[in-house]
This record gives C-alpha cells, structure tokens and sequence, in this order.
C-alpha cells in the first residue's frame, strides 16, 4: 500500500513546481541571447590571490564532464548541464526545488592584464576553481577617486 501526503499537505508543494516550472521554460533560450536570467544557479565567489583572478563557482552534483570551459571576446565563459535522476518519475515527486538543465554564465576579464594562455581548472568536491594569471594585479592597479559633494 502507497502512503501519500493527504491534499492540503500536497497542494503547496505541486503549485510552488508548477510556477517553478513554467519560469524555468519561459527563461530557458534566453543565456542564447545574452541575457542573465539565473543568478542564483550558478554561484560565484571572484577574487585576487598572488596575481592570479580567482573564479569559485558551486556546481553541486556535477561531474567533470558536464563542465565547459572558455574565453571568448575577453569573457571567461562557464557553461554546462545538470541532469535529473530519470530513475525517479516526474509524478512521484512532491516538491522539485533543485534546478536542472543548461546554464551558462559570462564573466567579463580585463583583457590588457590577463594572461589567456595560462588560464587552469580544477574541479574538486562541487567546486571548479578557474585560475586566471595577471600580468599585473588589478588591486595595485585600482586608483581611488575624490568624490566632492557641493
């Protein structure tokens, strides 16, 4: 016998996928056309460390191969997709509050400090790290201006 969550506990749960649902397929073709539509589906921490542009991005569940790396027109470009457990039908689910298929994510490099060819990878435990060297540090580079208030 098949125990299911009475109707009033359910409801909430299928109209929350629902909308989630029909957001994620009105949105789905628009990384094509250069618009940033999903900011939380990939999330990245960017920092300078020994003259090196550091890109940690979460990709929890995803394996090396579903990862694509490159530069292009002075972006580093992260794309790739997550996929469903076909194991478990559409159906049975109450809730489907994890995210699933293509992303992409552009991130502007500042082209005249940036050394392309020795740009590294590594993905470990859910995390790539990209590794961008500089030929000189941004944060040296970064000059402060005077604002005035009259």
């Amino acid at each position: 016998m098949t125990r299911r969550l009475p109707d009033v506990w359910r409801e909430p749960f299928l109209v929350g996928t629902g909308i989630s649902r029909l957001l994620d397929e009105f949105f789905h073709d628009f990384d094509q056309i250069g618009f940033d539509v999903s900011p939380n589906f990939v999330r990245t921490d960017i920092y300078e460390k020994d003259k090196n542009l550091v890109f940690e991005t979460e990709l929890p569940g995803m394996k090396k191969d579903d990862i694509q790396i490159k530069v292009e027109d002075d972006k580093l470009i992260i794309s790739g997709e997550t996929k469903r457990n076909e194991a478990v039908r559409e159906e049975n689910y109450f809730r489907i509050g994890r995210r699933y298929g293509r992303f992409q994510h552009a991130f502007p490099l500042p082209a005249d400090v940036v050394d392309k060819a020795g740009i590294k990878a590594r993905f470990e435990d859910g995390i790539l790290r990209v590794t961008v060297p500089l030929k000189e540090s941004l944060k040296e580079k970064e000059k402060p201006i005077e604002v005035k208030v009259e």
